[in-house]
């Protein structure tokens, strides 16, 4: 029987007369019924964290530091309840939640620790004469009202990566989370309240794109922090008017393998990285370049680690790879897939579906217009390149409208470093997978993978501003 859930706006909890339905993926069974916030409960919760932020922005850092610890406590104690919701509204498999829910705490506890760094610097102003004892205090000062949209792919950890930031840098929030995974960031609100953070200074609102629009539209909100579809954040970022911006948007990772790479490791790690959370990851593994030395064994390899993959069942613990979001995107990746087909393009591994979870997929003889290799797959598609020469690897990478991460297989400090220097990505990542991600790092892309960084010191940097005390001593 399908749960019934109220959103949080303003520290309470809220019926509505709109609900959203929320369907498991794999099984296709409604799980829960969530209430649908209006326009107007968006306005209403803008308008109590403006209120208040009055008491947030003078909440000593170690208060701030205790709510993110306590936070992350509680969701610990709750692991499994997480985890099991995760895999009710995602489809995501049970191991690969679990995990995602792990990554979660790690970010409140980060968060806990970076509220006690906010801080600043001091700088001499005497660099031209006349200003012989003159000294400047830097100190970040919080913005106010911060706007969080999360996608559906990390209904958890996507979420965490916005509210943390925002309780540590003593902003207020109000967060809207994907409307096909609401529950796992109405389950994080419930630990939230039972901490002693003011009430009113977070809200989180399953709703529609129309109805939120308060978000954007309101003067009171200074930052919009977005995680989405690229043609989504760039209308944002349009539309924005004075408002700060941070876009993680889309990606098709690319990875080069180099000769002289440990292949037992590199075929292992990007079977993960191709495939894990049924490859709907903007850092998931897609574009895969391998020098011709090494090619026909990388094949052999990979393909028979591939054939190992469980799929099925996502609740099962020993399944590998569950369901993708709804049976839309498998269709939608199929017909991707068939025109790569019928353009020249082989099937190496996979290429069929059964309901929502479709096969991991690998695909060879494939040019760089397809689709396959030109747009976001956010699907378990993985294309094979061969390749000679490790600068026209480079160059073949950077054959891409994203520019989030990528990854080298290579031992080569000079390849490393031609690498690092000359991928336009915002990180590149030796010896594993541009899936790879730290979640105290900057994270983040150039061209059409966004602008800003999250990563919680460089989202606490984004939601606070730098005023300067100058002071003349003489």
């Amino acid at each position: 029987m399908a749960k019934n859930y109220k959103m949080y706006l303003g520290g309470k909890w809220m019926s509505s007369d709109d609900t959203i339905d929320v369907v498991n993926p794999y099984d296709n069974k409604k799980v829960a019924r969530v209430a649908a916030a209006s326009r107007k409960d968006y306005t209403k919760a803008i308008q109590i964290a403006h209120k208040t932020f009055a008491e947030t922005r003078e909440l000593p850092s170690y208060k701030r530091s205790e709510t993110c610890r306590q936070v992350a406590d509680l969701i610990e104690k709750n692991i499994e309840r997480f985890t099991k919701t995760m895999v009710q509204e995602l489809g995501k498999c049970y191991k690969d939640s679990k995990g995602e829910v792990t990554r979660a705490i790690g970010v409140f506890r980060v968060a806990a620790e970076e509220a006690k760094r906010v801080g600043g610097e001091i700088i001499d102003l005497d660099w031209s004469p006349g200003a012989e004892e003159r000294t400047g205090l830097v100190k970040r000062f919080p913005m106010g009202v911060v706007a969080g949209i999360s996608p559906f792919n990390f209904p958890l950890n996507l979420v965490a990566h916005k509210v943390a930031p925002a309780i540590a840098s003593g902003n207020t929030i109000v967060l809207k989370p994907a409307s096909a995974t609401p529950l796992s960031a109405l389950l994080l609100a419930e630990m939230i309240d039972q901490t002693d953070h003011p009430k009113g200074a977070v809200s989180i609102l399953p709703g529609s794109s129309r109805e939120s629009s308060p978000l954007l539209e309101d003067e009171r909100v200074k930052l919009i922090t977005f995680t989405g579809s690229s043609q989504v954040g760039w209308w944002i970022k349009q539309n924005a008017g004075k408002k700060h911006v941070v876009l993680e948007l889309g990606g098709n990772a690319g990875v080069a393998v180099a000769d002289d790479a440990d292949l037992d490791w590199a075929t292992s790690r990007l079977v993960y990285g191709s495939f894990a959370s049924a490859g709907q990851s903007c850092i998931s593994v897609q574009r895969i370049y391998v020098h011709e030395k090494v090619y026909n064994r990388f094949l052999r390899m990979f393909k028979q680690k591939v054939s190992k993959i469980k799929t099925g069942n996502p609740m099962n613990p020993k399944v590998d790879m569950g369901a993708m979001v709804d049976r839309d995107a498998v269709k939608n990746t199929l017909e991707v897939i068939d025109e790569a087909t019928s353009q020249g393009a082989r099937v190496l591994a996979g290429g069929k579906a059964r309901g929502a979870v479709l096969q991991p997929t690998l695909l060879s003889q494939v040019t760089p217009r397809m689709r396959v290799c030109s747009e976001e797959a956010f699907a378990p598609l993985a294309v094979l390149f061969k390749y000679k020469n490790f600068k026209t690897a480079v160059k073949e990478i950077n054959n891409s409208e994203y520019g989030l991460q990528a990854g080298v297989f290579t031992n080569r400090l000079d390849d490393i470093w031609y690498a690092f220097r000359n991928i336009e990505v915002g990180g590149v990542v030796v010896n594993d997978v541009p899936t790879f991600r730290a979640d105290h790092q900057p994270y983040g892309g150039v061209k059409d993978s966004g602008i800003g960084r999250e990563g919680v010191r460089y989202s606490i940097e984004d939601m606070t501003e730098v005023k300067i005390l100058s002071m003349n001593l003489k």
